[in-house]
C-alpha cells in the first residue's frame, strides 16, 4: 500500500507539473497576442541584460586565459628543447659547461613555477569566479517561470470576478492561489534584485585582482629569468674568449695586384662553391730564358689560352717559339728558383682584344686585364657595387687607388653595360671575387 501511494504521489505531482507548463504555454500565448497583460519590471531587466554581459565577459576572460596558459606551457617547451641542444653542442672539454647545464635547469624550474602560479593564482580564481553564474542563471529562469504563474493566476482570479454569473467559492479558491503565486514570485525577486546589482559591481574588483596577478607574476619571472639569461651570456663570452682565437686557417691569399674596396668581406656563394678561392700556382719546371727578359712576358702555362700575351713594347710572342738552345741556356740559368706561372690573358692595343686565333676584334674597357662570370646572384649593398645575375659576365679592370682596394674584392664593368655605354665612370663598379669564376 505504502508503495502504492507512493506511486500515486508521483504521478500526482507529474500531472501538476505537466498542467503547470500547459497553463504557462498558454499564457504566453495570450501575451504574446496581446489578450492578456505582463508584468514588467523594468529595473530587473537592466540587471539581467548586466548579469548576461557579465557572464559572457568572464567566459571570454576564462577562454583567453587558458589561451595564455597553453602558450606559456609552449614556451616552456620550445626554451627546453632550445636548451637541451645547446647542452648538446657543449662540448665536454669546453669551459663552463657544468654553469651551462645548471642554467639550463634553472631555466626549467622558473618556467614550471611560472606556469603553476598562474593557473594558481589566475586559473583557480576565474574558475571559482565564474562557478557562481549557473545558479544564479537558473534562479533567474525559475522566477521568470513564477512570474508567469503569478500573472496566470492574477488573469483568472480577474476573469472569474468579472464573469457575469459568479461562484464565490472558485473565486476564492483563485483568489488563494493568486496570493500563494504572489508570494512565491517576490520572494525570488527580492533576492535576486539584492544579489544581481552586487555581482555586477564585484566584476571590478575580480579583473583588478586577476590582471595584478597575471602582471606580478609575469614580471617577477621576466626578472628571475632575465638573470639567468646574464649567467648564460657570461659563460659563453668567457668561452668565446678562450677559444676567440682559435680561426680557421686560410689556404691561399690573394696576389699582391688583387683589386679589392675599403674595408669590406666578401659574402660567401649561396652555394659555398669554392669557384672563386685565389690560388696561387708554384711550377717547379725550368723557367725559359726568355721569361728573364726585361720586357717580355713568361710563356704560358699549358692550361693558358693558345693566344700569346702581348708584350710591353707592343711585340707578341707566341707560346713554344724558343729554340731548343735557349731552353737549355734558360734552365741553367734558372734552375735554383721555382718559377711562378702567370696566368695570361688575351692583351689589348688601344682597348681592342688581339688573339692570336684570328678571332673577331671587341672593344673592351681601358686597363682590361680577364673576364669572368658570375656563377651566383649578388644584390649589391653599396651605390660602387655591381648587382650581379647567374651567368652575367663582367670584364675585370684595375682599381684606380690601390689604397681603396680590399681583400676578395674586383673592380669591373658588366659585359652588357659596356657594351651598351662605353662609359666606365658610370657602369663600374666593385664585386666580390668568391661570386664568380674566371672565364678562360
Amino acid at each position: 500500500m505504502a508503495e502504492m501511494g507512493s506511486k500515486g504521489v508521483t504521478a500526482g505531482k507529474i500531472a501538476s507539473n505537466v498542467q503547470k507548463k500547459l497553463t504557462r504555454a498558454q499564457e504566453k500565448v495570450l501575451q504574446k497576442l496581446g489578450k492578456a497583460d505582463e508584468t514588467k519590471d523594468e529595473q530587473f531587466e537592466q540587471c539581467v541584460q548586466n548579469f548576461n554581459k557579465q557572464l559572457t565577459e568572464g567566459t571570454r576572460l576564462q577562454k583567453d586565459l587558458r589561451t595564455y596558459l597553453a602558450s606559456v606551457k609552449a614556451m616552456h617547451e620550445a626554451s627546453k628543447k632550445l636548451n637541451e641542444c645547446l647542452q648538446e653542442v657543449y662540448e665536454p672539454d669546453w669551459p663552463g659547461r657544468d654553469e651551462a647545464n645548471k642554467i639550463a635547469e634553472n631555466n626549467d624550474l622558473l618556467w614550471m613555477d611560472y606556469h603553476q602560479k598562474l593557473v594558481d593564482q589566475a586559473l583557480l580564481t576565474m574558475d571559482t569566479y565564474l562557478g557562481q553564474f549557473p545558479d544564479i542563471k537558473s534562479r533567474i529562469a525559475k522566477r521568470g517561470r513564477k512570474l508567469v504563474d503569478y500573472d496566470s493566476a492574477r488573469h483568472h482570479f480577474e476573469s472569474l470576478q468579472t464573469a457575469k454569473k459568479k461562484d464565490e467559492a472558485k473565486i476564492a479558491k483563485a483568489e488563494e492561489e493568486l496570493v500563494k503565486a504572489q508570494k512565491v514570485f517576490e520572494e525570488m525577486n527580492v533576492d535576486l534584485q539584492e544579489e544581481l546589482p552586487s555581482l555586477w559591481n564585484s566584476r571590478v574588483g575580480f579583473y583588478v585582482n586577476t590582471f595584478q596577478s597575471i602582471a606580478g607574476l609575469e614580471e617577477n619571472f621576466h626578472k628571475e629569468m632575465s638573470k639567468l639569461n646574464q649567467s648564460l651570456n657570461d659563460v659563453l663570452v668567457s668561452l668565446e674568449k678562450q677559444h676567440g682565437s682559435n680561426t680557421f686557417t686560410v689556404k691561399a691569399q690573394p696576389s699582391d695586384n688583387a683589386p679589392a674596396k675599403g674595408n669590406k668581406s666578401p659574402s660567401p656563394p649561396p652555394d659555398g662553391s669554392p669557384a672563386a678561392t685565389p690560388e696561387i700556382r708554384v711550377n717547379h719546371e725550368p723557367e725559359p730564358a726568355g721569361g728573364a727578359a726585361p720586357g717580355a712576358t713568361l710563356p704560358k702555362s699549358p692550361s693558358q689560352p693558345a693566344e700569346a700575351s702581348e708584350v710591353a713594347g707592343g711585340t707578341q710572342l707566341a707560346a713554344g717559339a724558343q729554340e731548343p738552345g735557349e731552353t737549355a741556356a734558360s734552365e741553367a740559368a734558372s734552375s735554383s728558383l721555382p718559377a711562378v706561372v702567370v696566368e695570361t690573358f688575351p692583351a689589348t692595343v688601344n682597348g681592342t682584344v688581339e688573339g692570336g686565333s684570328g678571332a673577331g676584334r671587341l672593344d673592351l674597357p681601358p686597363g682590361f686585364m680577364f673576364k669572368v662570370q658570375a656563377q651566383h646572384d649578388y644584390t649589391a649593398t653599396d651605390t660602387d657595387e655591381l648587382q650581379l645575375k647567374a651567368g652575367d659576365v663582367v670584364l675585370v679592370i684595375p682599381f684606380q687607388n690601390p689604397e681603396e682596394q680590399d681583400e676578395g674584392w674586383l673592380m669591373g664593368v658588366k659585359e652588357s653595360d659596356w657594351n651598351q655605354h662605353k662609359e666606365l665612370e658610370k657602369c663600374r663598379g666593385v664585386f666580390p671575387e668568391n661570386f664568380t669564376e674566371r672565364v678562360q
